[in-house]
């Protein structure tokens, strides 16, 4: 499969779409008036990261408790303008990401107390109006990585993240852990490239990583699985699922679900309530923000017993996946 072809992405979304939407016109949560929201990004929304937020505000919008504007692509350099634009327009939630500017994004806020803001973001929520989340999928992704450990048969495994920060590093601990937990023999070979959207960067690194003799794949950035298919590799997917684009390749994905954690803000706007709060538990496996794909004609019976067993415990709150926020590295 070639880069080009692989990054069909809209096609993607829009089947991810619409399965949200036919599961949020079920809901019978109605407002009685509709909530201007607007959605600012960095990079375009079919990017794995962001399609969850997309997905989950369009489903909103779909049952008509939004109306729902984005802008996609907003530099770093544009995004405190941006901010503000939508501030001055009376929208009532801005949902983004602020990882790269938390600073400015922090005053616009304090600029617009009577504005809800919504962002992905490392630190903490600030009062009274600037609540943060991100992807907790640390649980999902430890699942993924027993498949992966069960599976591998040279016992490498090669990861290739975009940046090193405690959101992409505790997704790759955690697939890490699951990963030695079937297979104590099982070494990784970990690189960052530095970008979050370079497709041909990230392939030439898995490429790399299977010459010196990984056969599983942790594709955290979109290029690795496409790697793994020319050399008819195994691959981990992240956030999305992405089985459809590679069929038979796929092992197992950690996904993330937003609708939660978009739904939960909406509904504290409507009744005038909406406070700063951190709504990283929105996206736990309990709370339906996480969840396991798995490609069951991949992984034996005895591999798909033990994880289901460990995600059973998870949901029921008896096994914790480990956080770990450090960069991880290489075996030597």
């Amino acid at each position: 499969m070639t880069i080009s072809k692989s990054f069909t992405r809209r096609g993607i979304l829009a089947g991810a779409t619409a399965t949200a939407m036919a599961l949020a016109l079920s809901a019978t949560a109605a407002f009685a008036e509709t909530i201007k929201v607007a959605g600012i990004f960095t990079l375009p929304v079919e990017q794995q990261w962001i399609s969850r937020i997309h997905i989950a505000l369009q489903a909103a919008e779909a049952r008509g408790d939004i109306t729902y504007t984005f802008s996609e692509n907003v530099a770093n350099t544009d995004y405190e303008r941006v901010m503000r634009e939508y501030a001055e327009q009376g929208v009532d939630l801005v949902v983004g990401e602020v990882f790269g500017l938390e600073r400015a994004a922090r005053k616009v806020a304090g600029d617009y107390p009577e504005t809800a803001f919504l962002m992905g973001s490392s630190f903490e929520p600030a009062e009274p109006n600037l609540s943060v989340f991100d992807n907790w999928i640390h649980e999902p992704a430890y699942l993924s990585g027993m498949a992966a450990g069960a599976a591998t048969e040279t016992n490498l495994i090669g990861m290739v993240g975009g940046y090193a920060i405690p959101e992409v590093n505790r997704l790759m601990h955690g697939f890490m852990e699951g990963a030695r937990s079937v297979n104590p023999e099982v070494k990784f070979m970990v690189n960052f490239i530095d970008s979050w959207y370079d497709p041909p960067k990230a392939k030439e690194s898995a490429f790399a990583m299977m010459d010196a003799g990984a056969d599983i794949m942790y594709a955290e950035r979109f290029g690795v699985s496409d790697a793994a298919v020319e050399r008819g590799m195994k691959a981990i997917g992240n956030v999305i699922d992405t089985s459809g684009d590679y069929p038979g390749a796929i092992l197992a994905s950690a996904l993330w679900h937003m609708e939660t954690t978009i739904d939960h803000a909406i509904s504290q706007v409507a009744a005038g309530t909406y406070t700063a709060e951190d709504y990283g538990k929105y996206s736990y496996m309990a709370e339906g923000g996480g969840s396991l794909a798995i490609d069951e004609s991949l992984v034996s019976a005895e591999t798909l017993k033990m994880i289901r067993d460990k995600e059973a415990s998870i949901m029921a709150g008896t096994f914790t996946v480990p956080v770990n926020n450090e960069a991880p590295v290489s075996d030597n």
